[in-house]
């Protein structure tokens, strides 16, 4: 590991916003740079080292902080969505239900006994990926707002269900990290709002901007790091640490110069390291070697959209439903977390991430279907 090995890394991640670039096509920037990571990883040729301890270690930085600004997507300050938020747990609870029996039979059918790892994976929707679909598109009117609701619920849902089910042997312990987790990001909650009611926030913000201090975007780092901390110390995965500490951060208000702050940090440098580690990890030759996880992945993107559609049945448009079945944070964490633990074999993890690319090529449809229909802000 050295500058030569960032170096590369950051110019293959270019791959990322060059896919992104057509908006007619509504692809996550993401898919560039976990496909530039296999592209000189396992998979390809091999001139990087997934498992060197450093780089390992910047990538799991890089997650940690893609989840954190994946938490702050969540719009939980936006008086808009709250009335829908009723509609939106309904809609998660109805999929939620109907991916456990979807979850048990993908199970069955491929012998792999991680049924309710799938069902989280069917069940998942992401924000971080929907939200900006529905703002480049410009959708609105109150079926968009409902389906954000839903997404949002559906996204932290699954984050906290998948360290339980991803390992049921230590689902107890990862239980009691995830709960530590939580209460260590309550804990953060109510020391920011303290923070902005007494006007202390807002002195720090003058000062740091004044000064050049950075000091908002140095004091989050701490507190994420604290997290992380806490949450490895527990076995628990720094996913749920970044998603808890921006769920945080998100209910406050996030001002505008730490957003750019960490879109900075975040889409600049760590979070394209880690998805070019992730895609370097990741063994395609397995994949193609053994057509069943070619078959297990196309299995679960197809299942996924249609456990979604059912929420036809209580009133969302099906062109909303398709694209609420868009998910990228939940396979990633899955197929990074097993890979880390050794609870994968070969071709599984890469699975993950072929479903997950079904669901987004389903969604990018699924958007234009909805501009089509005048599913637009007025």
């Amino acid at each position: 590991m050295g500058f030569g090995t960032l170096a590369l890394i950051s110019v293959v991640a270019l791959l990322g916003p060059l896919l992104a670039a057509r908006r007619q096509w509504n692809l996550p920037v993401v898919l560039g740079e976990l496909l530039a990571g296999m592209l000189i990883g396992i998979s390809g040729l091999d001139v990087i080292d997934p498992g060197d301890p450093i780089l390992a270690f910047l990538a799991d930085i890089g997650f940690a902080l893609v989840m954190f600004v994946a938490g702050t997507h969540v719009p939980m300050r936006d008086a808009a969505i709250r009335p829908a938020l009723r509609r939106g747990v309904l809609r998660a609870g109805l999929v939620g239900l109907a991916a456990v029996p979807v979850g048990i039979g993908l199970a069955t059918a491929f012998g792999t006994g991680k049924a309710g790892l799938y069902a989280v994976l069917v069940a998942s929707s992401s924000a971080a990926l929907v939200l900006p679909i529905v703002d480049s598109l410009r959708l609105g009117g109150p079926s968009v707002v409902d389906t954000v609701a839903q997404v949002a619920v559906a996204d932290a849902a699954c984050i906290v269900a998948l360290p339980l089910v991803i390992d049921p042997g230590r689902a107890p312990r990862a239980a009691v990290g995830a709960v530590a987790v939580a209460v260590g990001a309550a804990v953060v909650y109510m020391i920011f709002r303290v923070m902005v009611r007494s006007g202390f926030q807002e002195r720090l913000h003058r000062v740091s901007e004044k000064r050049g201090f950075a000091l908002e975007l140095r004091v989050n780092l701490v507190l994420l790091f604290a997290l992380a901390a806490l949450a490895t110390s527990m076995h628990v995965s720094v996913m749920l640490a970044g998603f808890a500490l921006g769920l945080a951060l998100s209910a406050v208000g996030e001002p505008r110069r730490l957003a750019r702050q960490l879109f900075g940090l975040t889409e600049g440098f760590l979070g394209p390291l880690f998805f070019v580690w992730l895609g370097a990890s990741l063994d395609l030759r397995a994949l193609v070697e053994d057509p069943v996880y070619v078959g297990l992945g196309l299995a679960l993107g197809l299942s996924a959209v249609a456990v979604h559609s059912l929420a036809r049945l209580l009133g969302q448009p099906l062109s909303l439903a398709a694209l609420s079945a868009a998910q990228l944070g939940i396979p990633v964490a899955a197929a990074t977390v097993g890979t880390q633990l050794g609870l994968f074999a070969p071709g599984e993890a890469p699975a993950l991430l072929l479903g997950a690319l079904v669901t987004i090529g389903i969604a990018a449809v699924a958007g234009g279907l909805a501009v089509r229909r005048g599913l637009l802000r007025s």
